[in-house]
C-alpha cells in the first residue's frame, strides 16, 4: 500500500494509507496498480459502482452543453431532478444544496419557519453534519467537545426510546430529526415501531419529523428510501452521498405547506446541471439494472455470510440492504480491522470505535459479496 501524505491539506481526516488513483465498477486501484473490492463506496456514496459508462458520458455530455447558471435561471435538468425524486418520494417540492449536513440545515432553518418554535429533539448517537447546528444536532458529545459552547436549541434522547421522545417533545418543539439507521453511530436500525411512534408524537405536539436518509437513501437499504420500510412519511426528508454518484449533491424534500420562499434560503451551486444530470443517470441506472432490488438480495447474503463467519470476535451483525455494520468485541478496535482488511485487498469503514461498516455499490455481485466476507473473515484473523 502507499500513502500520499500532503502538508498543504488539513489534517482533517485520520486517512488510511493508500491512495487510489482509479476506480471501475466495484474495484479501485492504488498508484501501484494494486486492485482492492470497495465494500465502502466512498461511505455509501458510489452507489451504481464506479466510473459507470451511462454515468461518465452524461455528466461529460452536460458539462459540455452548460455546467453553472445562477438559480436566479431555471435549468431543465434540476426541474427534471425535483421531479423525479418527488415523484420517487409520492410527496414534496426539493431544495437543492451541496452536501448532507447543507440538506440537513435547510431542514432545521424549514422547520423554524413552519413552526415559529425554538428546540429540536435529536437522537443520542445520531449523527447529521458538521456544521454548528448539524454539529449540535448529532449525538455525539465527543465531536462537540472542541467547539463549544454549541447551539443549546438541541435535545437529545436514546435511540429507540419511544417514551423518552415523547417525554422531550413539548409545545416549543419545531421538530424530531432522527435517521432510519443511525450510520455513524454504529449502524442501528430503527427497532419495529420506532419511527410509526415517532410520527406520532410529532402530530400531537405540532412537530415536524425530519428523517435524514443522506446515508439510506438512493437504495441502500432495498428500497428507493427507508422510511416506507417502516409504514411512515416524514414532513421533511434530506438526501445526499449516493445522489450524485460522486458529485457534491444534497437535497432537502418537503411538504409543499412548509417549503421555503423566496429569500429564505439558496445555495450558489445547489442543483447545477451537471450534478443534477449526474443524479439523474444514477436513478436511470439503479431503475433500469434493478439495483434496488439486488441491494435487498445482496444485503441478505452479505449479512448471512457474516453471521456465518462465527468468529469470536464479532458481537453483533445488523443492518438494512447493503448497509451493514460488524459490531466487534470489547477491546478489539474497529480501525485495526479495517487496516487488516485493506491489506488483504477489502475497503471497508469504521462507524465508530467498535462497528465495522460495509457499505458497497448496489451493483455487488454474488462473487463480489462472498469474496468480500472471505476477506473480512481473515482480517479478523488478523486484527484479533
Amino acid at each position: 500500500m502507499t500513502h500520499v501524505v500532503v502538508d498543504a491539506l488539513m489534517p482533517t481526516y485520520a486517512r488510511y494509507p493508500v491512495t487510489f488513483v482509479r476506480g471501475q465498477g466495484t474495484r479501485l486501484f492504488d498508484e501501484t496498480g494494486r486492485v482492492y473490492l470497495d465494500f465502502a463506496a466512498g461511505i455509501a456514496v458510489a452507489q451504481i459502482g464506479h466510473a459507470h459508462p451511462r454515468w461518465v458520458e452524461a455528466v461529460a455530455g452536460q458539462a459540455a452543453r452548460l455546467a453553472h447558471v445562477s438559480n436566479l435561471f431555471s435549468t431543465e435538468p434540476q426541474a427534471a431532478l425535483a421531479e423525479r425524486l418527488t415523484a420517487l418520494a409520492g410527496w414534496g417540492q426539493a431544495f437543492f444544496c451541496n452536501s448532507g449536513a447543507e440538506a440537513n440545515e435547510a431542514a432545521l432553518k424549514l422547520a423554524r419557519k413552519a413552526t415559529g418554535r425554538p428546540r429540536f429533539v435529536a437522537a443520542a448517537g445520531g449523527f447529521h453534519g458538521r456544521t454548528f447546528a448539524t454539529l449540535a444536532a448529532t449525538g455525539q458529545p465527543h465531536k462537540h467537545q472542541p467547539f463549544q459552547p454549541m447551539p443549546p436549541w438541541f435535545t437529545h434522547v436514546p435511540y429507540g426510546d419511544a417514551e423518552a421522545l415523547e417525554q422531550a417533545v413539548g409545545p416549543d418543539t419545531a421538530a424530531v430529526i432522527l435517521e432510519p439507521v443511525l450510520g455513524e453511530g454504529g449502524v442501528i436500525p430503527a427497532p419495529p415501531g420506532y419511527l410509526a411512534a415517532a410520527r406520532g408524537i410529532c402530530d400531537a405536539a405540532g412537530a415536524l419529523l425530519i428523517l435524514d436518509e443522506v446515508q439510506t437513501g438512493v437504495g441502500r437499504c432495498g428500497a428507493w428510501f427507508a422510511h416506507p420500510l417502516h409504514d411512515v412519511r416524514p414532513d421533511v426528508m434530506t438526501l445526499a452521498k449516493a445522489l450524485g454518484g460522486g458529485l457534491p449533491i444534497g437535497a432537502c424534500l418537503s411538504r409543499p405547506e412548509v417549503a421555503f420562499g423566496p429569500g429564505d434560503h439558496a445555495s450558489t451551486f445547489g442543483g447545477n446541471p451537471v450534478v443534477c444530470v449526474g443524479a439523474l443517470t444514477v436513478l436511470d441506472v439503479i431503475e433500469d439494472e434493478g439495483l434496488v432490488d439486488n441491494a435487498a438480495r445482496q444485503g441478505e447474503r452479505m449479512m448471512a455470510g457474516l453471521r456465518r463467519l462465527g468468529h469470536d470476535a464479532v458481537a453483533d451483525v445488523r443492518g438494512a440492504g447493503l448497509l451493514a455494520g460488524v459490531e466487534l468485541v470489547e477491546g478489539l478496535a474497529a480501525r485495526d480491522v479495517v487496516l487488516a482488511a485493506l491489506g488483504r485487498g477489502l475497503v471497508l469503514t469504521e462507524a465508530g470505535p467498535g462497528v465495522v461498516r460495509f457499505t458497497p455499490p448496489l451493483t455487488a455481485t454474488d462473487e463480489d459479496v462472498d469474496r468480500a466476507v472471505s476477506r473480512f473473515g481473515d482480517a479478523l484473523e488478523v486484527a484479533a
